[in-house]
């Protein structure tokens, strides 16, 4: 009876949540599709292809690339090259251009490989510089690696009677 009391209270929660699901509303400055007003490469707009080409090789190796009529294009390649855990893996490399809803032109290249993915693009963040001073320090630690007794290790980790600090 516990059981059937809960599985209805369940049901009638999911009922009543659902009807919530209607009410969405997108952002303020983007239309349901989620692009923005004026974008014209929205949901049901007949984008035609201009090229596309895509080769599976069979053994690893590959290719594709692809060019639409409102201006998205991408390519990448990839063969078994960089040793893996269960025989080699597959590195790629490539590329994707397209224009955002607010008109900035967005160029990416990568890599990917054993190391990870490695993109490249004008409109990617970037650290900003190290300062001066660090950058010297980091220098004259590199020149003046501590060691024996009196370096900082040295006194916290000898005698440190069962505790790690």
């Amino acid at each position: 009876m516990v059981a059937l009391k809960i599985a209805s209270t369940l049901a009638l929660l999911s009922v009543v949540s659902a009807g919530h699901l209607g009410n969405y509303q997108p952002a303020s400055g983007y239309n349901s599709f989620g692009a923005a007003p004026g974008y014209t490469g929205g949901y049901g707009a007949h984008i035609p292809i201009l090229r596309y080409e895509n080769v599976n090789n069979g053994d690893g190796t590959y290719r594709y690339n692809y060019e639409t009529g409102n201006g998205i294009s991408a390519h990448e390649s990839g063969a078994p090259r960089a040793p893996g855990p269960e025989g080699p893996a597959v590195t790629a490399e490539g590329g994707f251009s397209y224009r955002a809803p607010d008109g900035q032109q967005i160029s990416l290249t990568y890599t990917a490989d054993e190391n990870g993915f490695h993109p490249t693009g004008s409109h990617l963040p970037t650290p900003p510089p190290i300062p001066e001073a660090i950058l010297r320090s980091l220098e004259y630690n590199r020149q003046h690696p501590s060691s024996g007794e009196g370096s900082y290790n040295s006194h916290y980790n000898h005698g440190n009677h069962g505790y790690n600090y």
